[in-house]
């Protein structure tokens, strides 16, 4: 299923945790902050026939995004972290394990203890 999915994240720091967690390759794409729609078409257009897996902080920043990618890729799947880490990359492992194999990612064993 990981050829079939790409997510956008919006930092190296969320790549790295979310590779680490993930036990199958899947291309992270990182926005590396607030983009413009035009940025966000260069961005995904070598992906266009996969399924878009959005998982962005829950911040200001975070919310522009998912918006704008709301607004152009309407069949994106949104995943969210809960309001108390704020951020993808100070979610706990086992957190962010949860929600990713609740949409059927493969995750590493330990992360799931």
């Amino acid at each position: 299923m990981s050829d079939e999915r790409v997510i956008i994240v919006e930092g190296r720091a969320d790549k790295t945790r979310l590779m680490r967690i993930l036990a199958e390759p899947v291309d992270i794409i990182c926005t590396n902050g607030t983009i413009s729609p035009y940025r966000l078409e260069e961005l995904l257009t070598p992906y266009e026939e996969r399924e878009l897996v959005v998982f962005v902080d829950a911040d200001e920043s975070g919310e522009k995004i998912r918006a704008l990618v709301k607004r152009e890729y309407p069949t994106a799947t949104h995943l969210y972290t809960e309001k108390v880490y704020h951020q993808v990359e100070t979610t706990p492992y086992k957190v962010l394990a949860t929600i990713l194999q609740q949409v059927n990612f493969n995750i590493r064993p330990e992360f799931l203890r």
